[in-house]
């Protein structure tokens, strides 16, 4: 399933405090993008224990329970994690992951809150989570009758509030400092071949490993740095985080280059630290740039006067990392009265989009 509209993690948590109380919520999402995090701070919101059980490990049994004789009759009785006598979130992870057998154990419990003569205690919470089939992750088609017994909601990830929650959780300096700086490389779609990409999560796993291995506090080996980086996130992301690592003695470097205090870095050897300003170059220019040209400031009039200039420069040093400064390759551009300047005084920068 691809709904059309997509969720933050703030909307998240607003609308499981209202629905989820009342009718049962499933949550779609990419893997590591923070579903089951999202659900377990619910859970402390509304002041109930968390049962996790993971669809993708559930046999029907594990929902049901196991008869038992009793006199000339015999019942079901539910597994001990379930049949519990106070209220509490039951989170079904990967419920698409399930086979068919298990998703119609999970019928009676997701719409009545029951397993054979079993209820849940009142004020219990049933809350579902699972991938979406374009993610690559073990997905099963969930059936029209469990499709219909929950609310669905499609989770993405939101830069500016996963950085705080990083900030109130103590992540790894390097890790927040960066994701600040590329906000657009804190996820990326799973890709289709196998090999780590960057979300959320993967982010966190860098922070913890950062930690560990004391980077920062000491010197940390170049080759084992980059055994951890791209370990964890996408290669495009670790080459530019490494980059990042790399620039750190100066860590004002682009904001000297700006006010003509330092120079491009031209070394061979450079380059990848050359390709990471450019790129935190070209992110400036998206943010500081009005889309207006009349709503310039002082400020923002020399920003637009040194980018040019500093633009001349880069390509003297590699027209092509320029020219991937002012591209639209990934959908988003310069403002458009900056672009024909460019383009009046910079022509051989100019990239026109063929389609």
């Amino acid at each position: 399933m691809n709904l059309p509209i997509s969720v933050t993690q703030n909307d998240l948590s607003e609308f499981l405090l209202n629905i989820a109380p009342v009718r049962p919520v499933f949550i779609w999402g990419a893997p590591g993008i923070g579903k089951s995090a999202l659900v377990q701070k619910f859970a402390d919101e509304v002041g109930l224990p968390c049962v996790s059980l993971l669809g993708s490990q559930l046999a029907p049994e594990d929902i049901i329970g196991i008869p038992q004789i009793k006199g000339e009759t015999s019942e079901f009785l539910p597994p001990k994690m379930i049949a519990r006598k106070e209220p509490y979130v039951l989170f079904l992870d990967e419920l698409n992951a399930c086979s068919q057998e298990v998703q119609k154990a999970f019928y009676s419990l997701i719409h009545e809150k029951r397993i054979g003569e079993y209820h849940l205690p009142a004020g219990s919470i049933v809350v579902g989570a699972g991938n979406r089939a374009q993610d690559g992750a073990i997905v099963k088609t969930m059936s029209s009758a469990l499709i219909n017994r929950m609310f669905h909601v499609q989770l993405k990830a939101d830069a500016k509030q996963w950085l705080l929650w990083a900030y109130e959780e103590g992540l790894h300096p390097w890790v927040t400092d960066y994701i600040e700086k590329r906000p657009d490389h804190l996820f990326s779609e799973p890709p289709k071949t196998e090999e780590p990409y960057s979300t959320p999560r993967s982010w966190h796993m860098l922070s913890d490993a950062l930690k560990e291995f004391g980077a920062g506090s000491r010197e940390l080996g170049e080759e084992t740095l980059r055994m951890v980086v791209y370990g964890c996130i996408s290669p495009s992301h670790a080459g530019m985080f490494l980059a990042y690592t790399k620039q750190l003695g100066n860590t004002y470097l682009l904001h000297s280059i700006i006010k003509g205090e330092a120079r491009w870095p031209a070394r061979p050897e450079e380059r990848d630290v050359l390709y990471f300003l450019a790129q935190s170059f070209r992110a400036s220019l998206i943010h500081d740039l009005p889309a207006d040209k009349k709503m310039l400031n002082k400020h923002t009039q020399y920003f637009a006067h040194r980018a040019k200039a500093m633009l001349k420069e880069l390509a003297a040093i590699s027209n092509e990392i320029a020219q991937m400064v002012v591209s639209s390759e990934d959908g988003v551009v310069l403002p458009e009265w900056f672009m024909m300047e460019i383009v009046r005084d910079l022509p051989r920068l100019a990239i026109y989009d063929a389609k």
